[in-house]
């Protein structure tokens, strides 16, 4: 059987570009840990050469100067609004995707980490590069063959539903919403509920889900998506002919399990 490396080792770092819409949390994890990992090695085996964002208002600006990375700002209202398009018009995104494709092409990107970006992306930027996406729930469990917990209300839906435990997932980039191959699922966060809790109550419901999802930021999402790509760098992650993904050598069919 052959594999082979979702991304092959070069001499120099994987290069990697941040995609954000908001406070870019996630994305600051990732620059921190490669940053970590050059003071404790002398090299780390990617790096962060860009970061994009879709969002005028977002932190990408901020995060660009205090870490000294280029930053690339395509505000996606404005861009339909030029258009006179509605924002779900999917031709109209690919178009969007292309736009940042051509953007990137200075920075030679062979990564790009989806880090907090809100919209879905399309066949331009699928077929460019590798996207590694992390998302707040466990994508291994299914659902009359499902996957049960996509979308942006995972957290709610998996606390609804009466899950005990919460985890986060990161997954090739895919073009249905978060049905990506699995790379790896982090330690659980216990599902915390207050007395009373009323699930009929949607302010509630919403509230506690926030906290739940910050929550599991911390034990999920700001521990794997780093050291995802961390192995990603280190060929440590291979496919084989039918595209399953192997870890080291080791099928994970339900990716890598902290």
């Amino acid at each position: 059987m052959t594999l082979t490396e979702i991304y092959r080792p070069k001499q120099m770092p994987m290069r990697v570009a941040g995609f954000m819409s908001g406070s870019g949390s996630n994305l600051v994890k990732i620059i921190e840990h490669a940053r970590a990992l050059e003071a404790r090695d002398g090299r780390a085996p990617y790096r962060v050469v860009a970061i994009f964002s879709d969002n005028s208002s977002s932190r990408a600006m901020e995060i660009g100067r205090n870490f000294s990375i280029p930053c690339l700002v395509r505000d996606i209202k404005a861009f339909y609004r030029e258009r006179k398009a509605n924002i779900k018009d999917v031709s109209a995104r690919a178009i969007f995707d292309m736009e940042i494709v051509d953007l990137l092409k200075p920075f030679r990107i062979d990564v790009a980490a989806y880090a907090g970006y809100t919209h879905v992306v399309t066949k331009p930027l699928i077929e460019a590069f590798l996207g590694v996406n992390v998302h707040p729930a466990d994508l291994s469990i299914m659902d009359n063959g499902k996957r049960k917990y996509t979308g942006v209300q995972a957290v709610r839906d998996a606390i609804l539903a009466g899950e005990k435990q919460l985890r986060a997932t990161t997954h090739i980039v895919e073009p249905e919403l978060d049905s990506g191959r699995i790379l790896m699922i982090s330690a659980s966060l216990a599902v915390n509920l207050p007395d009373g809790f009323d699930l009929s109550n949607k302010d509630e419901v919403e509230t506690i889900a926030y906290q739940h999802q910050n929550r599991l930021k911390e034990i999920g999402d700001w521990v794997i998506f780093p050291r995802t790509l961390e192995y990603i760098a280190q060929g440590k992650y291979a496919r084989d002919a039918q595209g399953d993904i192997y870890f080291e050598g080791r099928p994970i069919p339900q990716g890598v399990r902290l």
